[in-house]
């Protein structure tokens, strides 16, 4: 990593002479991310979509690509650190689970019993 460096007056010691000039850090130098290319290949009909809402929306069809891209990644994310969190709490015990089956049997039992009451017949 590298620095912008200034100097300073110098200091002077206890004889009076001057300490040779003294570097310090004024900024600390700031890398740019350079950006890469990447060859996405997409279907034809997925590209007259992309074109469409770039010429409507006056956006360019990368930064549609770009700002889609990101999202999605942001979501897919955010799921597997959910699950992850999810696993965690049934590993230590936090929850239990259920078995999908009765789950879903109990759920149709609930919802026929909620009709009968709205439609007693």
């Amino acid at each position: 990593m590298g620095w912008v460096v200034g100097w300073k007056k110098p200091n002077y010691d206890q004889t009076g002479a001057p300490s040779p000039l003294t570097a310090i850090a004024l900024t600390e130098l700031i890398r740019v991310p350079t950006l890469t290319v990447m060859e996405v290949h997409i279907k034809p009909e997925t590209q007259t979509r992309l074109t469409e809402l770039a010429s409507k929306s006056g956006r360019a069809p990368d930064d549609l690509v770009e700002d889609a891209l990101a999202g999605y990644l942001a979501e897919v994310t955010e799921v597997r650190e959910m699950l992850d969190g999810r696993y965690d709490d049934i590993k230590s015990g936090r929850v239990k689970p259920i078995d999908g089956e009765a789950f879903f049997d109990s759920l149709r039992q609930r919802e026929d019993e909620l009709l009968k009451q709205r439609n007693p017949k």
